[in-house]
């Protein structure tokens, strides 16, 4: 399947995505996650984007671009993917489509993981990542002055200078702005599917398998 996982930071696409690998055996391209390894590399794109990133703000539209066509293009990419932080803009949608259509490939559904602004800053203001790992863990404030280490490879884990509470605030705000507008572009196409994010983990889960199954069996008709 071809998918695209949709949600403001902060509203658990990277645990759904983790289940969604494992159910359909394609890889989930995560297009933060592609450019803090840049950017820990120092890489040219690395440092491109380092400003844009430590301010919360988006990435200019024709870098994440050819990120992505270049990644779709992979061996492991042929049979699906699942698109996690991009489109982030209608523009990049419409380039997206484009995109595809020039692969002969289209997508199957848009999810969309909708959390409250509130839940949102409180999840990211207390979020700890591995940077061995990139496993995610949540600490209140109390437990944060006495971080414990890695469970599954004992690593320091640390705060993202992207979730701080200032930055938190902004990247939502971005979001809203910007990223929002693609709910009523993807729900003209009939791909949408709107997901409570702020259900139990195991609730979301179950949702999302629900609504892709029924996608898959009018497909089939």
């Amino acid at each position: 399947m071809n998918l695209i996982l949709f949600g403001a930071p902060g509203a658990g696409k990277g645990t759904q995505s983790g289940f969604l690998i494992n159910t359909y055996h394609i890889p989930a391209i995560a297009t933060g996650d592609i450019l803090r390894a840049q950017r820990r590399a120092g890489t040219p794109l690395g440092e491109k984007v380092k400003g844009y990133m430590d301010r919360g703000e988006l990435v200019p539209d024709e870098v994440m671009i050819d990120i992505i066509r270049q990644r779709l293009q992979q061996p492991d990419a042929q049979n699906g993917f699942i698109l996690d932080g991009f489109p982030r803009t209608v523009a990049q949608a419409q380039a997206l489509d484009e995109m595809l259509a020039r692969l002969g490939r289209q997508l199957d559904a848009v999810i969309y993981l909708r959390v409250s602004r509130q839940v949102l800053i409180e999840r990211l203001s207390n979020r700890y990542t591995c940077p061995t790992c990139n496993s995610v863990y949540h600490f209140t404030p109390e437990q944060a002055h006495n971080l414990p280490r890695c469970p599954k490879d004992s690593s320091e884990l640390y705060q993202r200078t992207d979730d701080t509470s200032e930055i938190v605030a902004r990247r939502i705000d971005v979001f809203l702005k910007h990223t929002a507008p693609l709910i009523d572009y993807y729900s003209a196409q009939a791909k949408l599917e709107n997901i409570d994010g702020q259900m139990s983990v195991e609730e979301v889960r179950a949702d999302i398998t629900r609504r892709l199954a029924a996608r898959k069996r009018v497909g089939a008709r």
